[in-house]
C-alpha cells in the first residue's frame, strides 16, 4: 500500500489583477523524497514557494501537510508543524553570533517571541539544539562567530541550519546556490545530498546540473501552471519542457 505524500498541493492560485502569478498548480512531494521545481524568471517558483511556507495567502487551492490541511494556517504555525523554508536573499541576522542565529530557530519552535531571546540563548538546552543543527551543516567550528563574517556560501549553511533549528521535516529551499562560486556550490549540494537522507525537501534552483544530480522527481512550472511532472530523465527528455524552459538553458 502506498503511503500518503508528506505534502499534497491542489489547485493552487494566486492573482494581482489579471495576472495569474500561480495557476491551478497541484503536486504531491512523497516523504523522504527532493522534489525539484525549475522554471523561467517569473515562472512563478517563489510565489509558489511563499504559499507553501504561509508568507503569501493564496486565492485558492489546498495545502496539505503530514495529513493535515494547512492552507490557512500562518507561517509560524507551519514551522512548528514541521514545514519550514530558506530564502532566495539570505535572511540571517548578521550582528548575532552564528550560535544566537540558529538558537533564536530552536526558541522560535517553541513559540517564544523575539524580545526574550538574548538571555534564552544562553539556556544550555537551546545551544545543544542549535549546535546540532550547526553540526549538520559544517558550520560547528564556527558557532561563536559573528555571523556577517562568513562567506556568501557559508551564510547559505547557516540558513538551511536555522531551518533545521525549527524541528523541520520538510524543508522549502529557495535557491540556495544563487550567488554561490563553484566551491561554494559543491559544499551546498553535498550538504543537500546528505540532508536528503533524514529530509523531504522542496528545492527551487536555477542551476541544472545541480537539479538533475540531487532530485529525485522534477516540476515544471512556466508562466503559473505545472507544464510537467516526473524523474530528472523525463523531464530532460519531455519536448514540451525542451521547448519551454531547457532548450533555452542549454542554448544559453
Amino acid at each position: 500500500m502506498t503511503a500518503p505524500p508528506l505534502l499534497s498541493v491542489r489547485g493552487l492560485n494566486k492573482a494581482y489583477g489579471a495576472l495569474r502569478v500561480t495557476d491551478d498548480v497541484s503536486f504531491d512531494v512523497a516523504e523522504g523524497e527532493l522534489h525539484a521545481i525549475i522554471g523561467p524568471n517569473g515562472a512563478g517558483k517563489t510565489t509558489l514557494i511563499h504559499q507553501l511556507s504561509g508568507r503569501l495567502a493564496s486565492d485558492g487551492g489546498t495545502v496539505r501537510f503530514a495529513g493535515s490541511d494547512v492552507t490557512r494556517l500562518s507561517m509560524e504555525e507551519r514551522v512548528r508543524r514541521g514545514l519550514a523554508r530558506s530564502f532566495q536573499i539570505t535572511s540571517i541576522l548578521d550582528g548575532f553570533t552564528v550560535l544566537e542565529n540558529a538558537a533564536l530557530a530552536v526558541q522560535a519552535r517553541s513559540g517564544s517571541s523575539f524580545r526574550f531571546f538574548r538571555p534564552a540563548a544562553r539556556e544550555t538546552r537551546l545551544n545543544e539544539a542549535a549546535m546540532a543543527a550547526l553540526a549538520q551543516v559544517k558550520l560547528d567550528d564556527r558557532a561563536h562567530r559573528r555571523a556577517g563574517s562568513l562567506s556568501h556560501g557559508e551564510k547559505r549553511q547557516l540558513e538551511i541550519a536555522v531551518a533545521l533549528a525549527t524541528g523541520a521535516r520538510l524543508l522549502l529551499l529557495d535557491e540556495p546556490l544563487a550567488g554561490t562560486g563553484h566551491e561554494e556550490t559543491a559544499v551546498l549540494v553535498d550538504l543537500m545530498q546528505a540532508l536528503k537522507e533524514t529530509h523531504t525537501i522542496v528545492l527551487i534552483e536555477h542551476d541544472m546540473d545541480a537539479v538533475f544530480a540531487l532530485a529525485d522527481r522534477v516540476s515544471v512550472l512556466v508562466y503559473g501552471r505545472l507544464i510537467a511532472t516526473g524523474t530528472p530523465a523525463d523531464v530532460r527528455s519531455n519536448r514540451e519542457v525542451r521547448a519551454a524552459y531547457l532548450g533555452e538553458e542549454e542554448a544559453a
